[in-house]
């Protein structure tokens, strides 16, 4: 994936702050930004729509980002003609093994909080 490509993203974060700066930093480059405030509104919006990448925060009331997560990749292996999206964890509670943890979970790669434009741009640079 490359970062000059005019992404379709999924943004799903329960924080009104973060949505707003992360919609303000990512518009900024060009990228169509949609909200989801919890993990089920996320997977209800990727059921009704495409996706390039979803943003997917961890903890979150009614669902979380790894439930969510799941529902997703479900989704996927059951209609193939959904064809992969990834799914990058964006959180601020990151230890050692939350990488792992959140790639075991069907998430792509970990993002932290507060969101850094060159961390993305690299990791972009190594999705699918």
């Amino acid at each position: 994936m490359n970062f000059d490509d005019k992404l379709a993203i999924l943004l799903v974060e329960d924080n009104e702050l973060n949505q707003r700066l992360m919609k303000i930093s990512l518009t900024r480059y060009k990228y169509t930004v949609t909200v989801a405030v919890n993990g089920l509104e996320g997977v209800q919006m990727f059921k009704n729509q495409k996706f390039d990448l979803i943003l997917m925060d961890i903890m979150m009331p009614v669902m979380d980002g790894f439930e969510a997560t799941r529902e997703i990749r479900n989704m996927e292996n059951r209609d193939p003609s959904l064809g992969y999206t990834p799914i990058i964890a964006f959180t601020a509670n990151t230890i050692n093994n939350d990488r792992d943890k959140c790639v075991q979970g069907g998430m792509d790669d970990i993002l932290e909080k507060p969101f850094d434009i060159n961390k993305f741009r690299e990791i972009l640079s190594i999705l699918p």
